[in-house]
């Protein structure tokens, strides 16, 4: 929603002049009298600036952020322009065999403030996965068969909506069926590396990296030891000049990781693959238990957003692969827009969060027990991440920031009542 500045003037005259004008009426000139009037104001802009200030601190909606296209290249997150300068910079620093100053962990050592943060994302990490698991076996998720689209709620929505294949035989109904926890939480996976520096996984070494949770990855770089997941922690930093490093130090093997049954315990508290529906006890305080999962999410939202300001998470401008570590893989498995262009290789540019943790927009259902959500009043409701309006109709309050989005001051009129509005 756009706002209009608007300004509010205050009448402080008036007056009124009348003038004969002669116009020409068919062939014959006649005399007309007007009058005009003439309203002296004032402008104020204190009433309009405050009413401006008083929106932007609580709007009512916002609009969720356009889809990105899929024969377009995602923008990047640093302007163009910076990317630009900075390569600039470091090849004349090349040129005169300067060698690129380096801070953590950019030199591969570690920042040592961040690393009670990157523990705390992992906790948050853990209670999220087992409230979420929880939590579904009291509110019902749904899953189209057809489109990637998922409803949170007793019954599945009617909003023709749906753009898989065959939807046009069905008039663009969803196909619904009972949806997991992956339906909520998109799982995004990333290669682990034991270092990050060292040999790039190519398309035939593939398969000697273990897939994991790219929140898990870039929590072990960043400071958090797994016996199942090793990590070298370096003590002499890398140098580099230009894009060429001169010192690396030795390329050290992965060790073989630690196997034992806490690990196993512990590696299932963090994929959600191991954590689907029915496997989790119902909860006794689902109230409870819902604020708790609501804060985790946030919480590890902040946290990850925290992470990558000092570490380095890239992401393919063309699909949803997501890498941790200072470069992309070279792995040809990318099959998006204009794949054979590139031989399969991926797009790296920068992650964004949203691209690390998903929210996965959902249809907001403002009252569960009430009719299901129609076409006809889908400019009316609102939307907000699975997990938030997971967590709301288990009875969680619903966040401040997410208020607008879910649209919870709009009242739902009617069908009738909504044809009638201009």
């Amino acid at each position: 929603m756009e706002i209009v500045n608007s300004v509010s003037f205050n009448s402080i005259g008036i007056s009124r002049t009348r003038i004969n004008k002669t116009v020409k009426v068919g062939f014959q000139p006649q005399q007309i009298g007007c009058k005009l009037t003439k309203t002296c104001c004032e402008y104020s802009p204190g009433t309009s600036r405050k009413k401006q200030e008083k929106y932007e601190q609580q709007p009512q909606n916002v609009d969720l952020p356009q889809l990105h296209p899929k024969n377009k290249k995602k923008p990047f997150p640093v302007p163009i322009k910076k990317m630009l300068q900075a390569s600039r910079r470091d090849k004349r620093l090349a040129q005169m065999h300067i060698e690129k100053p380096l801070e953590p962990p950019k030199n591969g050592l570690l920042v040592l403030e961040l690393v009670p943060v990157a523990h705390e994302v992992l906790d948050n990490w853990k209670v999220l996965i087992r409230g979420l698991s929880q939590l579904l076996n009291v509110v019902t998720v749904y899953g189209c068969r057809k489109c990637p689209q998922v409803h949170v709620g007793p019954v599945g929505h009617q909003i023709q909506d749906c753009y898989g294949s065959g939807s046009q035989r069905w008039n663009s109904h969803h196909s619904w069926a009972r949806g997991s926890i992956n339906d909520v939480l998109i799982p995004i996976e990333s290669y682990h590396l034991f270092d990050p520096f060292g040999r790039r996984v190519k398309h035939d070494t593939r398969f000697d990296y273990d897939r994991i949770p790219a929140i898990v990855e870039l929590c072990i770089q960043a400071g958090v030891d797994l016996p199942q997941y090793p990590s070298r922690r370096r003590t002499a930093p890398v140098r580099m000049i230009g894009k060429m490093m001169i010192d690396r130090g030795e390329f050290v093997d992965e060790p073989k990781p630690h196997r034992s049954e806490d690990c196993v315990s512990l590696l299932a508290e963090l994929d959600t693959f191991s954590n689907q529906q029915g496997q989790s006890p119902s909860p006794s305080n689902v109230q409870e238990l819902a604020e708790r999962t609501l804060k985790a999410y946030l919480n590890v939202r902040r946290g990850v957003e925290q992470l990558m300001s000092k570490y380095t998470v890239k992401a393919c401008g063309y699909c949803s692969e997501v890498h941790v570590g200072p470069w992309g893989h070279n792995v040809k498995l990318c099959g998006a827009f204009k794949h054979q262009w590139r031989d399969g290789k991926h797009g790296w540019q920068d992650a964004v969060v949203d691209e690390v943790i998903p929210p996965n927009y959902v249809w907001h259902v403002p009252d569960p027990s009430g009719p299901p959500l129609r076409s006809s009043l889908r400019s009316f409701y609102g939307k907000a991440p699975a997990v938030v309006e997971l967590c709301v109709q288990a009875g969680a309050e619903i966040p401040d920031e997410y208020r607008p989005m879910m649209r919870t001051d709009i009242v739902i009129p009617d069908s009738e009542e909504a044809q009638m509005v201009a």
